[in-house]
């Protein structure tokens, strides 16, 4: 199978990333478990993808960048949306109440200066909430594969980051965990197993961790 970086992958995977995933179905059930408010607040989704997350959310300001034009185009790019990059957000120090990288960390091979960057424009006391792969997926043969037009397919490039390098990464910044939560495979994702005719394998993995979501606060003092 051929392995894509990030930003090719995600630039051939754009015509059709808006179908879920069973990764990014459970990502997103987890993420809403926390119940972390974001009414009436400021939102930045960083690796928004196609902005599909933003769409319903119920913020007052909700701006997402992403480092693939094409998966700003292909969710109907608008104001609200624009090619920006982790490692270097182009917004000022503290603008966002809610701070978002979900399913974006693994991509990076060091994650300390994304780290910083969602740090910085988070304003003192807002949530940062970080997806990411857990190790155990990993183990357990999952990946973040695509189809293309052809049915060929791909796998985009991921790094595997243990939750103690998150929390190294976090402390650093000037973020203290409030949540960690783990998303594993269960009854909320059968249907995808179902779907692609792999029954056995869900019986096998049931109860395998598959996706990990932090939750910070911003403390106070320099990032």
């Amino acid at each position: 199978m051929t392995v894509l970086t990030a930003r090719e992958g995600y630039r051939l995977w754009a015509p059709r990333y808006e179908a879920e995933t069973a990764i990014s179905a459970l990502e997103d059930l987890t993420v809403r478990g926390l119940k972390r408010a974001t009414a009436g607040k400021a939102l930045l989704d960083v690796g928004c993808g196609t902005g599909r997350r933003l769409r319903n959310v119920d913020a007052a300001i909700r701006v997402g960048i992403d480092l693939s034009p094409d998966m700003l185009l292909s969710g109907g790019a608008s104001a609200n949306v624009a090619t920006g990059d982790a490692l270097a957000l182009p917004f000022a120090t503290a603008s966002f109440d809610v701070v978002w990288c979900r399913l974006v960390i693994g991509h990076l091979r060091a994650f300390g200066t994304c780290y910083r960057e969602l740090a910085r424009v988070a304003r003192i006391g807002g949530t940062v909430v970080v997806s990411d792969l857990c190790p155990e997926a990993i183990a357990a043969g999952h990946r973040r594969t695509f189809r293309d037009g052809t049915g060929a397919v791909y796998e985009l490039e991921h790094f595997i980051h243990s939750r103690t390098a998150h929390e190294s990464a976090a402390e650093h910044v000037g973020l203290e965990m409030e949540a960690c939560v783990d998303g594993a495979v269960g009854p909320d994702i059968k249907d995808f197993y179902m779907a692609a005719s792999r029954e056995a394998l869900y019986e096998s993995q049931q109860g395998t961790k598959l996706v990990r979501v932090f939750c910070w606060r911003r403390l106070g003092g320099p990032s």
